[in-house]
């Protein structure tokens, strides 16, 4: 690559983009000791955005980074939604605390993107770590076992960073998906919809989830921290549907907000956008990666996308941080994009079919959003076995690599490649209990019960922290086997799981991947 640079910098890891994606997978890596650079092409984080939701899987990985209080405290619990069918409030699903038992926090969490950012940037910043504003990816390629990337600055000068690795988190139209030449296939759907942060009255904004279902329009009401204001995403009026540019609020489709009868006092932002499904060929070639958006998008429906670029981020650090520090072989990387990709193509396929009815004219869908849904959900609400399986699979607790190459072993019902399930550690789950060892981020060892001698003596020759937890009812309800030994990965996931509690599965495993303790 050749350029006139004025200086060549340095780092492990460069990031390109800045939006939650970028930022987490910066926090993780400097949390492990990783050099990071971070770089977005806007001069200061969004002030508008779509993404409202922090589904409990993001805040498990947030507990392991010690910022989790901190995004519970700024945001608000989703309490209940209510459905409301061509002008009626037709159903009210009351969450609460749906996974109670199953995570320590048993709750989607509203906290809109552009409040999350600015957390994510201010925990960076006193980590020693702040984001190079208006810089550009300009190029890359790969040479003699590193990256150099062509950076372009706001002054029109350019420099190069050499790097070992890049990871474009650099959303939908990824300058580093296309310096890879990555395709992205999919498609768009038809409808735009808007965004608007609203201050006003009625009804709806009682600190409840609303959505509105109609012939053609579409609204969903998501409250804020802050009394009287809410986010609106909807359907513009039919005739601006056409109109590619300066839309404003007075092409919204109002018959929603009347039949819901919510009284707008204050526009304080207004985006629309168009919707679009897509995932990428490949999530990585050689030494750059793609995350989020620049991997994969979706419907928005069931809050899962930018949660979803945060699991890339984190799944991609502790691999990265391995193979820098020396701690596992180069082949360690292999496994993220069949990891994250399975999950991708999952998802994309699964919000494809619902948004599609939710937004289908067609006479069946029709039928089924307006009339058997409303009827059918709060039926099914009254069962805690449906309730469970709504929150594990919308909070992302239920994501699994058990296909994975990483994974091997089970003992009952609990996998290599599944999460690590979640045991409180008092009687009101009011702690992390057995998830609290996780903040180290490093691999482990759990029993539950009694350990053998040779897993005790194995582990103490690895350098391997072992803990041992009491057996418990708690314990058995979350299917997890007296003195099993789970070997637990960074990221929380289980790497290996061994009936017998010996030791020789272990030692195994950790040879044949090549991964050392710290």
């Amino acid at each position: 690559m050749t350029t006139n640079v004025s200086s060549i910098l340095g780092t492990d890891v460069l990031i390109v983009g800045a939006g939650p994606t970028g930022l987490v997978l910066a926090l993780w890596l400097t949390s492990l000791g990783v050099r990071v650079l971070i770089v977005d092409r806007t001069a200061e984080p969004g002030t508008t955005s779509r993404a409202l939701v922090v589904q409990a899987r993001t805040l498990e990985f947030y507990s392991q980074v010690g910022i989790a209080d901190a995004v519970v405290e700024r945001g608000r619990k989703a309490a209940a939604v209510h459905l409301w069918a061509s002008g009626e409030d037709v159903a009210r699903l009351v969450f609460g605390d749906m996974g109670a038992g199953f995570s320590p926090f048993p709750y989607p969490l509203i906290f809109p993107q552009d409040e999350h950012e600015r957390l994510l940037v201010s925990r960076l910043a006193a980590a020693g770590v702040e984001v190079a504003r208006q810089t550009e990816l300009a190029g890359l390629e790969e040479a003699e076992g590193h990256i150099l990337a062509r950076l372009k600055r706001p002054d029109g000068t350019s420099e190069t960073c050499r790097a070992a690795y890049i990871a474009g988190c650099d959303g939908a139209h990824s300058p580093t998906r296309e310096a890879l030449k990555i395709p992205f296939r999919g498609g768009e759907y038809s409808h735009v919809f808007y965004v608007a942060d609203v201050e006003g009255g009625g009804p709806v904004m009682n600190g409840e989830v609303h959505v509105g279902l109609d012939g053609t329009d579409f609204l969903a009401v998501f409250p804020l921290k802050d009394e009287g204001r809410a986010r609106l995403v909807g359907t513009l009026r039919d005739e601006a549907e056409h109109q590619r540019e300066n839309l404003t609020w007075n092409d919204v489709s109002t018959r929603v907000l009347q039949w819901m009868r919510i009284d707008v006092k204050r526009v304080n932002w207004f985006s629309t956008y168009r919707v679009h499904h897509r995932v990428a060929e490949h999530f990585r070639q050689g030494r750059a990666f793609l995350l989020g958006d620049a991997a994969h998008i979706h419907s928005p429906v069931g809050g899962q996308g930018m949660n979803t670029g945060i699991g890339d981020a984190v799944n991609l650090a502790w691999k990265l941080a391995a193979v820098l520090q020396g701690h596992a072989g180069a082949s360690l990387l292999d496994s993220y994009e069949p990891e994250r990709m399975a999950f991708a193509r999952r998802l994309v396929a699964t919000t494809d079919r619902a948004f599609t009815g939710v937004t289908s004219p067609g006479g069946f869908a029709r039928l089924v959003r307006l009339h058997i849904v409303p009827l059918v959900m709060p039926l099914l609400f009254h069962f805690p076995s449906f309730r469970r399986f709504m929150f594990r699979t919308v909070s992302q607790t239920a994501v699994n690599y058990r296909e994975s190459s990483l994974s091997e072993g089970r003992a009952g019902s609990v996998h290599g490649g599944d999460r690590l399930p979640w045991v409180a550690g008092q009687p009101d789950g009011g702690d992390l209990g057995n998830f609290t060892p996780l903040k180290s981020l490093a691999w482990q060892v759990h029993v539950y019960g009694n350990p053998t001698a040779e897993i005790k003596a194995a582990c103490h020759d690895r350098k391997l922290p072992l803990h041992i937890f009491p057996w418990s009812s708690e314990a058995k309800r979350a299917e997890l086997r007296r003195s099993a030994a789970y070997l637990v990965r960074p990221d929380g996931y289980i790497g290996l799981v061994d009936a017998r509690g010996g030791s020789l599965a272990i030692t195994s495993y950790l040879n044949a991947h090549g991964i050392a303790s710290k």
